[in-house]
């Protein structure tokens, strides 16, 4: 099968990635679409303006400054758009946990900072974190199967500073892996509540899920941070 063709409005197709991941909504061996990072720059911007109800292909490629048609024929769907947002956010994740994961201090202060930074990425993707609810939200987000765990990508940094707490004595959690899970869960979900359900400031959102959840974790006062 020949690769696609070059489009003005969008530059060459991609070459089809070999690896494993999400990248525009594509596992090992799929078929979806590569979706163009201005067009997930624009779906952002859409969803930030009209929420998920108005971000349509037809508003999300004029945003792109692309024809709908030029979607249509790259196959590109709004599931697509949606898988490539999420994979968006996994990255600026892997970015904001990496800077908790090396910075100086207890390993209480650098969960402090770790959750401090889920914070803000959520403050910066509300709308597109309520676009990922449903289906698309559970692959991104769950493993698969009963009882199951939040993926590793999201969970691993939180679980790695549990551990180094119960090294130094900052932190305790009896399932490092499962608090890990709970953790992400419960500041996550409950920041985003705060924000848009009963219209909380961002700083007043962060400081009571943040104040709360630490209080449970710290096993020596001296690890508390603000």
């Amino acid at each position: 099968m020949s690769s696609p063709a070059p489009d003005p409005e969008l530059g060459p197709a991609p070459e089809p990635d070999p690896g494993p991941g999400l990248e525009a909504g594509r596992d090992a061996g799929d078929a979806r679409p590569s979706v163009a990072p201005k067009v997930v720059d624009a779906a952002r911007f859409v969803l930030a303006e009209d929420g998920p109800s108005g971000a349509t292909l037809e508003r999300i490629a004029a945003a792109a400054g692309v024809s709908r048609m030029t979607l249509h024929r790259r196959g590109v769907t709004k599931a697509d758009i949606v898988r490539a947002l999420a994979q968006r956010f996994e990255e600026e994740h892997r970015q904001a946990m990496w800077r908790a994961l090396v910075a100086e201090g207890s390993a209480a202060e650098r969960l402090r900072l770790a959750l401090e930074l889920q914070c803000r990425l959520s403050e910066q993707n509300l709308a597109t974190l309520d676009a990922l609810d449903g289906p698309i939200g559970a692959e991104i987000f769950h493993e698969p199967g009963p009882d199951a765990l939040t993926r590793s990508v999201f969970v691993d940094p939180l679980q790695r500073l549990l551990l180094d707490g119960k090294i130094d004595g900052t932190l305790h959690a009896d399932d490092p892996r499962e608090t890990a899970t709970v953790l992400y869960n419960a500041v996550g979900h409950t920041y985003r509540h705060l924000r848009s359900g009963h219209g909380w400031t961002a700083e007043r959102a962060r400081e009571g899920v943040l104040t709360l959840v630490m209080r449970g974790l710290v096993a020596d006062p001296r690890g508390t941070v603000g």
